[in-house]
């Protein structure tokens, strides 16, 4: 049995000005991820932005800077394996942290080594 797909022509998408948040969006920005508890501090929140990719970066913000959660559909792998995803809405000023893990190994001639 083999499987054919035919070109369908389709109504046209009209693009919608983002209506879940009207009053955040002048004076905050939004940063989506995988949340994760602090390791050590309660006030603060760690956002995985790419949870399953191998070159993922985090967040971390203090939670009394953020002003709107939104819950996002949930990413899920393969093996069955699910991570919750927010979106979450940070005020403007307030001060973050970007943090990008990496493996040390051998520097490439050149590379100041």
């Amino acid at each position: 049995m083999t499987v054919k797909k035919f070109l369908e022509k389709t109504k046209k998408f009209e693009l919608e000005s983002y209506k879940k948040f009207p009053d955040l969006l002048l004076d905050h920005v939004p940063f989506t991820g995988a949340p994760q508890k602090h390791p050590y501090d309660k006030d603060k929140i760690i956002l995985v932005a790419d949870p399953f990719s191998t070159h993922t970066f985090y967040y971390e913000f203090n939670i009394e800077d953020i002003e709107g959660v939104e819950e996002l559909p949930s990413l899920v792998t393969l093996e069955g394996e699910s991570v919750t995803m927010l979106r979450l809405w940070v005020r403007k000023g307030s001060i973050g942290v970007k943090g990008i893990p990496f493996v040390v190994d051998h520097i490439r001639k050149g590379m100041g080594g």
